[in-house]
C-alpha cells in the first residue's frame, strides 16, 4: 500500500522545467512551525491539524501550527526570557534581529492556530486560559496582521518565553515549488492551565496523537503528510516524555534539508538528502514511482 507522502500532480512538470534550466526558483520566505507536546499514558502526544482539502498548498495533509515570519518582528525588541537573542542567532544560523522574528513567529503562530501562548507576565511565568473574548479579539487582530506580535506583547505586558521552545529541524521548500519557505521546526510543551483548540481557518480537524501512531497512519496511507512533517514525527518517537524531547532539542542538527532533483538514466530523481524514504523516481514520460 502506498504511504501518505504528499505529492502534487504539478510537480513532475515543474521538476522537469527546473532540471532543464527553464524554471527560475523563487526566494524562500522565513517561517516557523511548532510541534506542541503533552504527556499521555502511552508517552508524549503531538498536536496536529489537518489542512482543509480546499487549500491550494498541501490540502488534506496533516501538519503543525505554523506560518511565515512577520517582518515587523525584526524591528521592535520584545520583552524576552530565556536564552539571549545572540544565543538564538547562533542556534538558528541567522543574525539577532532575524532570530527574534523567527522565535516570535513560532510563538505567534502557536497562539493564532492552537490558542496556546508561550508568554507570561514575568520571565518565570506563563499565562493561563486564553479563551476569553478579549483574548480572542487580540488573536483575530494578529491573524489579520492588524496587530504585530511585538505590539500584542507590549499591550498585555507579557514576556516571550523563548526557553519554552527548542529548535528541532530546518527544512527549505524544494526549488521547483511556487511557494517556498525556509522553515525552522520547534518543539514545545503545552503549558499547564492552557488547552488547545482549532483556531485556524486553514484546518478542518485537530488531533492529539502520539508520534508512533501518526507514523503508522502515514505508512499505511491513512494520514497524508509532507516529508518534513513525517520526518520530524519520526524524530520524536524515541522520547518517553514531552520534557525529555524538549531538553534534547539543543543537540539537534539544524543543517537545512533541501530536496534536489536530477536527471539520471532517462528519469528524474527527486531526493531529500539524509531522508532516503522520500526519494521519487519520475520517468520523463510517466508518473512518479
Amino acid at each position: 500500500m502506498a504511504n501518505g507522502q504528499w505529492y502534487p500532480a504539478e510537480w513532475p512538470e515543474r521538476i522537469r522545467a527546473l532540471a532543464e534550466g527553464a524554471l527560475t526558483p523563487v526566494a524562500p520566505r522565513r517561517a516557523a512551525t511548532v510541534m506542541l507536546l503533552r504527556d499521555t499514558d502511552t508517552g508524549p502526544a503531538v498536536h496536529m491539524l489537518r489542512r482543509r482539502a480546499s487549500m491550494a498548498f498541501a490540502g488534506g495533509a496533516y501538519a503543525y501550527p505554523g506560518g511565515g515570519v512577520d517582518p515587523r518582528d525584526d524591528d521592535h525588541q520584545v520583552r524576552w526570557a530565556g536564552p539571549t537573542r545572540a544565543w538564538w542567532a547562533n542556534r538558528l544560523g541567522v543574525d539577532e534581529t532575524a532570530a527574534q522574528a523567527i522565535v516570535c513567529a513560532a510563538v505567534r503562530e502557536t497562539y493564532e492556530e492552537a490558542g496556546v501562548l508561550l508568554a507570561g507576565p514575568t520571565p518565570d511565568s506563563v499565562v493561563g486560559d486564553t479563551t476569553g473574548a478579549d483574548w480572542e479579539t487580540d488573536r483575530a487582530a494578529l491573524v489579520a496582521r492588524d496587530l504585530s506580535f511585538a505590539e500584542f506583547l507590549d499591550r498585555r505586558g507579557l514576556v516571550l518565553r523563548s526557553d519554552l521552545l527548542g529548535a528541532w529541524a530546518r527544512w527549505i521548500t524544494p526549488e521547483f515549488e511556487t511557494r517556498r519557505y525556509d522553515t525552522w521546526f520547534f518543539v514545545a510543551v503545552l503549558p499547564e492551565g492552557q488547552r488547545t483548540r482549532n483556531a485556524s481557518t486553514e484546518a478542518d480537524r485537530t488531533v492529539w496523537i502520539t508520534p508512533g501512531e501518526a507514523a503508522t497512519g502515514y505508512d499505511s496511507g491513512d494520514l497524508t503528510m509532507m516529508p518534513p512533517t513525517i520526518a520530524t514525527l519520526r524524530g520524536l518517537i524515541p522520547y518517553d516524555s514531552a520534557a525529555e524531547a524538549l531538553s534534547s532539542a539543543p543537540a539537534r542538527d539544524l543543517t537545512p534539508v533541501l530536496a534536489r532533483a536530477r536527471l539520471e538514466d532517462g528519469e528524474i530523481v527527486l531526493a531529500w538528502p539524509g531522508h532516503e524514504e522520500f526519494t521519487k523516481h519520475i520517468p520523463l514520460g510517466g508518473a512518479p514511482a
